[in-house]
């Protein structure tokens, strides 16, 4: 398991839930719930900073099936942005299915009702992402999910929309 402070980071189209683990990348706990959209860039960055990270990772939804939508889409663009602004900083996509609803019953199941999950519910999707995303790291030894690559110097200035690739 390599050494160093992971954000998590779900991406929602209004706000997003930030994680992080602690030095030795065993336990995921919650940090803030960011507001989606001007700034929130800048946000993660003091997040980061103030955090001493040594890599993001960002949840990538997709159906059960495997397929990618819209919102992974998106958060691919986020990802890629958060990337951009970051850099030299490693981001890395994390597959995220079902982790809103496993928040949802874990703050339900320790008496979180429905309409006051509302501030919280992103944070603990957060978690629930970076968390699998430690365990999985653990489980196979290998960083987990996919690098992100920020977007050519080309595709900065006009090149291929979206930017970066997903190796």
């Amino acid at each position: 398991m390599r050494d160093g402070v992971r954000l998590g980071v779900d991406v929602g189209s209004v706000r997003i839930g930030v994680a992080r683990s602690d030095p030795s990348g065993v336990l995921a706990t919650p940090v803030e719930t960011v507001r989606r959209g001007k700034g929130d860039l800048d946000r993660l960055a003091e997040i980061a900073a103030e955090h001493e990270v040594v890599e993001i990772v960002v949840g990538l939804p997709t159906s059960l099936s495997g397929r990618e939508g819209r919102a992974a889409e998106a958060a691919r663009d986020f990802a890629t942005r958060i990337s951009l602004r970051l850099a030299p900083l490693p981001v890395r996509l994390f597959d995220e299915r079902l982790t809103t609803v496993s928040a949802q019953h874990g703050l339900r199941a320790s008496g979180v009702k429905a309409k006051n999950q509302r501030g919280v519910v992103d944070q603990a999707a957060a978690i629930v992402l970076l968390q699998a995303a430690l365990d999985a790291e653990r489980a196979t030894g290998r960083p987990p999910g996919r690098p992100v690559d920020p977007p050519t110097e080309g595709e900065r200035s006009g090149g291929e929309p979206g930017g970066g690739a997903v190796r």
